[in-house]
């Protein structure tokens, strides 16, 4: 029995698993958007969240130009982009129209997008949307995405 064991396994072990998510995490963090299966997204919104509410505990200070900080605000947005950084890959290349590449730092992402966006958002940032199965394995696929990214989705359901 799994008594308090919390997480599904995806029969890998720790470290495939925590590279697994690194990697998710890194996608839906520069593209806001990815499909993957509805098990990996319902352990990645658990992932997810939790980074980004680490980003929005600092308030102003996590959006807030690093010069015009005090040394102690300095401090804990330095403290802040460590723990995020532990997790997150530093940089991901985001491929734009036209087929030119661009380099987004994804820890300043988080720190100054996410959580201006989420200020005032108690949580639950991310949604699942269910696809249906996957043609070659029918697996049950999913998008997961950021909530109030002003895409067509949320204007056109509060229409």
């Amino acid at each position: 029995m799994r008594h308090s064991n919390s997480g599904r396994k995806f029969d890998r072990n720790s470290s495939h698993r925590r590279a697994m998510f690194r990697n998710l995490a890194a996608n839906l963090i520069l593209h806001e958007r990815i499909q993957t299966t509805d098990a990996k997204a319902k352990e990645l919104r658990r992932v997810a969240e939790k980074l980004v509410t680490k980003a929005r505990r600092l308030g102003a200070v996590g959006f807030t130009p690093f010069a015009q900080l005090s040394d102690a605000d300095k401090s804990r947005r330095l403290a802040v982009e460590r723990q995020l950084s532990a997790f997150l890959p530093r940089f991901g290349t985001r491929i734009e129209k036209g087929g030119s590449s661009r380099k987004v730092d994804l820890v300043e992402k988080v720190l100054v997008e996410l959580s201006k966006r989420f200020e005032t958002r108690a949580g639950g940032y991310t949604r699942i949307i269910k696809l249906g199965p996957r043609r070659g394995d029918n697996a049950p696929m999913s998008i997961i995405e950021f909530v109030g990214d002003g895409s067509g989705v949320e204007a056109a359901a509060t229409a």
